[in-house]
């Protein structure tokens, strides 16, 4: 036992039971087993998982991480792969929605891009798996911290504290411990609401996944696994990621169900024959945030603790699956060599590995929907052009494939498919 931290062996406490958070606990724990204690800390770990509904495009690189955790085997068969992409851009009222961009969904080894997976299902899996190698799972929240030298003693909300080598902040966008650590919140709000839903159709949507970009925002169709049923037909099914102006969104999901599925229709189309809702749709604003600071003393933000981006190209999850992959990596490489995995210069390589992708990314998202968020003329005949150059040059093309799958030789390694 350390004198300094009384504690037999180092302990990280991760304040958050996100998919970011899980995958984080997984990948410490089977790569350094019985060398470190792992608990999680969360009221929502009362719920049950599965009724979560929501669902993700889960790319290229973030699948090998899941693989190399060894749970991708117990969700694949419910994952839809997106094997296609057709981007479009029009106002609502076009009679005609022009295609002026597609992707093939490969990448290396004719491996799908990204695949569609519901939250409660990636949640369960990675739980299940949690339990067997060990992570301490706690219902219950974590109030504050206090850096005591060599530790930081983490305060329970229902009383008690533990002593950690290390405290992942995963608490979400609003995370009170990144408020506690003083770090600073760099943010602007969208005026933009994002309305999510599952939807049933008639047809089968053959993988495919279309982006409308319209005057109000983009409106994206993801295809879902179809469901079998008890007569030997398919359930046809999409999720469907509404972009809206925040004015117009409580008129909408107040207004009569016919109409509401109207309104739909007018932005998804009847390419898949009639239209009808699985599940209410429920709308979220929509902001841009990026902490000052990923790190504080003993202590380091994970997901959207961190950054929050548009959700134009689908990758917040999939940025919070790469903070967790490479932090798992800086503290496995650092305790492998007698590090401490709290220390100041353990934390900052974390910094340094995330700071230049996210900033990027959220550069990226930010002015895509700046971009495309737009009904002026000129700046229509500009976009639809270059959309329409990448579209006749197949190496940009697969540029920008290999950019949404987050495939990278430069990636930690379990979003290479390596164990660590």
């Amino acid at each position: 036992m350390s004198a300094a931290t009384g504690m037999e062996r180092p302990r990280i406490v991760i304040a958050g039971g996100g998919l970011a958070g899980l995958s984080l606990a997984l990948a410490l724990k089977r790569a350094l087993a019985e060398g470190i204690d792992v608990v999680m800390c969360d009221p929502a770990l009362r719920r049950d998982p599965h009724g979560d509904k929501r669902s993700y495009a889960i790319a290229a690189a973030a699948r090998r991480m899941l693989e190399a955790l060894g749970i991708w085997a117990g969700i694949a068969d419910r994952a839809q792969p997106i094997l296609d992409m057709v981007i479009t851009d029009s106002r609502l009222q076009d009679p005609v929605r022009p295609t002026f961009l597609t992707f093939a969904g490969e990448v290396d080894g004719h491996e799908p891009f990204a695949h569609m997976v519901t939250a409660g299902d990636l949640t369960a899996t990675l739980l299940e798996a949690c339990r067997d190698s060990g992570v301490d799972l706690r219902a219950e929240g974590v109030r504050g911290f206090a850096v005591q030298g060599a530790r930081t003693d983490v305060v329970l909300a229902e009383g008690g504290s533990l002593a950690a080598s290390l405290l992942v902040a995963a608490d979400g966008a609003r995370s009170r411990l990144r408020e506690q650590a003083g770090i600073g919140w760099i943010s602007w709000p969208y005026r933009q609401s994002g309305i999510v839903a599952t939807i049933v159709h008639e047809r089968d949507h053959e993988g495919r996944a279309v982006e409308h970009f319209l005057p109000s925002g983009p409106f994206a169709i993801l295809p879902l696994k179809p469901e079998p049923q008890a007569d030997g037909s398919f359930r046809h099914r999409s999720s469907i990621v509404w972009t809206e102006r925040a004015q117009n969104v409580p008129a909408l999901l107040e207004s009569h169900p016919e109409d509401l599925l109207i309104e739909l229709e007018r932005r998804f189309g009847l390419q898949l024959g009639k239209l009808a809702f699985e599940t209410r749709p429920q709308a979220f604003p929509l902001s841009f945030g990026v902490a000052r600071s990923f790190v504080a003393e003993r202590l380091a933000l994970l997901g959207d603790a961190a950054h929050v981006i548009h959700p134009i190209a689908g990758q917040g999850l999939n940025l919070g699956l790469h903070d967790a992959a490479a932090l798992a990596e800086i503290v496995t490489d650092a305790m492998r060599l007698g590090m401490d995995p709290g220390a100041a210069d353990v934390l900052d390589r974390y910094e340094r590995a995330r700071r230049a992708d996210i900033t990027a990314m959220g550069m990226m998202t930010d002015g895509l929907n700046r971009l495309f968020s737009n009904d002026a003329l000129p700046v229509r005949l500009i976009r639809d052009l270059g959309l329409g150059l990448v579209d006749r040059m197949p190496g940009l093309k697969r540029f920008f494939i290999r950019e949404a799958a987050g495939v990278s030789e430069r990636q930690p390694r379990l979003l290479r498919g390596e164990a660590l």
